[in-house]
């Protein structure tokens, strides 16, 4: 397997259980799958969802609030937990995170964009994991409207793939992939495991929404994939649960929904 630059992201609905609270077993498959990712000399960067959730969990309230101030509350309380565990877990393996919190605004201007790109950079070059989020406790676009900005982070993680020249996407979701019909009515439904061209018809399959501990779904993650093959990167969804699908995705098992790069012609 040649080195790789890859992004993976990771949904409220994989880290987390039912209840709110974190899914340790399934963070800490998911650090050591990412260190041995990066200790053979790949360059690995972590899209991670779940700041609302624990802070939620952490603090003790009863449903996930409805008042924005709230959840930007539930979100600071969150996000600390959250890189705790992520530089805990990473540290056992031998490696580094840092912290990297983003709104709308600090990709679509120019300057605050190269400075975004050179921390990546910087990041990269010195043999650290980059961890990011929304910045949800300061930016309430992502929570507050219904149009969301980065959806759950699946438009985020693509977005952020294009700004480090990533060869490879990876979201990891509470789902296989992409299915010809929803599996959770059909139980006759059949996974897609190739997508070469993102069709009407294959947008038409992304109905639904995505968990009660999450905000994005399928549609999010159509427009992802469509943003991450126009500019030249592999898109794959899996299954979270099993963070060593990651592996078996860049062996080039059949894992998952793979979407084709677009090669410029």
């Amino acid at each position: 397997m040649s080195k790789q630059r890859i992004v993976v992201k990771v949904g409220t609905s994989t880290l987390t259980r039912e209840n709110g609270a974190l899914d340790f077993r399934t963070i800490d498959k998911l650090a050591q799958v990412l260190s041995a990712l990066h200790n053979e000399g790949n360059q690995v960067i972590l899209v991670s969802s779940g700041a609302i959730a624990v802070g939620v969990n952490k603090m003790r309230l009863p449903m996930k609030p409805k008042d924005v101030c709230m959840k930007q509350a539930a979100a600071a309380v969150g996000q600390c937990e959250l890189m705790h565990i992520y530089d805990k877990c990473f540290g056992e393996y031998g490696n580094i995170v840092g912290q990297i919190l983003l709104t709308a605004e600090d990709i679509a201007i120019k300057g605050k964009r190269r400075n975004l790109i050179n921390t990546f950079a910087a990041l990269l070059e010195n043999g650290m994991i980059p961890v990011v989020n929304e910045n949800d406790s300061v930016s309430h676009a992502e929570i507050e409207s219904e149009k969301k900005v980065f959806g759950d982070n699946d438009m985020l993680s693509a977005i952020v793939a294009n700004l480090c020249e990533a060869d490879t996407l990876i979201i990891l979701s509470d789902i296989e992939g992409l299915y010809d019909s929803n599996p959770h009515e059909n139980p006759d439904a059949k996974l897609i495991h190739v997508v070469e061209d993102i069709n009407d018809d294959i947008k038409g399959l992304g109905s639904g929404s995505g968990s009660n501990r999450g905000t994005g779904g399928m549609v999010t993650k159509l427009e992802a994939a469509e943003y991450a093959v126009t500019h030249g990167m592999d898109m794959y969804i899996a299954h979270g649960q099993d963070p060593e699908n990651i592996y078996r995705i860049l062996e080039g098992e059949p894992v998952g929904t793979h979407f084709v790069k677009k090669y410029e012609l």
